[in-house]
């Protein structure tokens, strides 16, 4: 396959890429007392987005692809020091805290069939909701730290009941602006952040997902007035969609006001104008997707503008969340080819090669150096980049379509666009 800038990569090559990626990442975990294994800068450190449990889905993602159960031995013995750590964890929120190490975990027992990831499952979410105090866990109250999470980990967990009683509280709290409605992400700031990670479509997503779910259309409901408010502030029409972070803007002496990745910018919007053309009926959400879509690959992302622009290749705020939704698009048969590749190759390109595998560096272009070390984990590092490595190669090879593990928050490729999921032990596609 050949990128727009003419670099030409492999599908085999990328597979080679995500192989040495792991391979890295294997040797980066630390053994715990009990032979569980840990990635983090502390060994207290379990949760999806830096630490031990995004690890997991990486692990999960390769035994699928590769039909080779040392990846599933290798998760198993990373849920274990997830379970050991459920007691102590002080966070309870789906990114930071409790209710990510239980999707985590239940994943190895709906996966793998192990009974104790099962009941460390059900321990975890049994203490995040003897923690809730009738309205929040904490300071925030969004998707990634907050009730939106908590609701979307319960679902999946497979306990809708409690996922409508971690979102209801957004009903009574919504503020209502002159074209719909919106909440703070944190108490004392005056700032109305707008995306999926922090902001008023990441609470949206929460309600529209489990108020279809569970038949709630006031939670619906309330879920696309939030959704008004954020398309009335559209600086990209009638083509694109682009909303700048949030309104004052938060902290302008470190944070840019326009982005473009899953956390902050048309990349994450895209994944709840998806789920809602998906739940919803109305081909406006479809075409909302296109939009943002539009806006992204007229960006000049992934090349480096000028210091500060796309300096990420991670799953939460990089390239990496950007081939996600390529790949999103493609098993749905939209046009995101071209594109996908040149990410591909970006990623091929930023890649460091040596005996013990393959990682990648950030950017910080405020600091000295600027290149940050690597990182294992899921939201800037190896786990998130591979597993979306894996899943364009098997897309590209017309094969499954879906992940290992579903994150709660992008929603699965329509259905009469899925493959059905390939089990450990069958022939990985040639």
């Amino acid at each position: 396959m050949t990128a727009v800038d003419g670099t030409t990569v492999r599908v085999d090559e990328v597979e080679q890429l995500a192989v040495d990626g792991l391979r890295w990442l294997v040797a980066e975990a630390g053994e715990t007392p009990d032979g569980g294994l840990s990635w983090s800068s502390s060994p207290s450190n379990p949760t999806l987005y830096s630490g031990t449990a995004g690890i997991v889905p990486v692990l999960l993602e390769a035994w699928r692809h590769f039909g080779d159960d040392s990846y599933a031995d290798l998760a198993l013995r990373a849920g274990r020091s997830v379970a050991a750590a459920v007691d102590d964890h002080e966070d309870d929120s789906l990114y930071f805290g409790r209710a990510g190490m239980a999707l985590a975990l239940r994943a190895l027992h709906d996966e793998l069939g192990d009974t104790a990831c099962r009941t460390a499952s059900d321990r975890a979410l049994a203490l995040v909701r003897a923690h809730f105090d009738g309205e929040r866990w904490g300071e925030l109250f969004e998707l990634m730290g907050g009730n939106g999470g908590i609701g979307l980990a319960a679902l999946a967990c497979g306990d809708p009941e409690f996922a409508v009683l971690a979102v209801e509280p957004y009903l009574r709290a919504a503020e209502p602006t002159p074209t719909g409605v919106t909440w703070p992400h944190r108490p004392g700031t005056d700032a109305r952040m707008h995306h999926m990670s922090h902001g008023t479509l990441g609470i949206a997503y929460s309600l529209a997902r489990i108020g279809h779910a569970t038949g709630r259309a006031d939670l619906v409901g309330t879920a696309l007035a939030g959704v008004g408010d954020v398309v009335a502030r559209d600086e990209d029409g009638p083509d694109g969609f682009l909303v700048r972070h949030s309104t004052p803007q938060f902290r302008p002496d470190v944070i840019d006001p326009i982005s473009y990745g899953w956390c902050h910018g048309p990349t994450g919007d895209a994944q709840l104008f998806r789920l809602l053309r998906d739940t919803q009926g109305d081909p406006s959400w479809s075409a909302l997707a296109d939009r943002c879509w539009h806006t992204v690959t007229h960006s000049g992302l992934p090349r480096r503008r000028h210091p500060g622009f796309w300096d990420n290749n991670g799953r939460c705020c990089g390239t990496a969340g950007v081939l996600a939704l390529a790949c999103d698009r493609l098993a749905e048969g939209r046009d995101a080819h071209d594109f996908a590749t040149l990410l591909v190759t970006d990623l091929t390109t930023r890649a460091t090669h040596d005996s013990t595998g393959a990682r990648w560096s950030n950017t910080e272009h405020r600091a000295t150096p600027s290149d940050l070390a690597p990182r294992p984990d899921w939201a800037q590092g190896n786990a998130g980049i591979v597993r979306e490595l894996l899943r364009f190669v098997r897309v590209s090879r017309g094969g499954e379509t879906g992940y290992a593990f579903s994150w709660p928050d992008q929603p699965p490729v329509s259905a009469q666009a899925t493959e059905p999921i390939r089990r450990a032990g069958t022939a990985a596609p040639s």
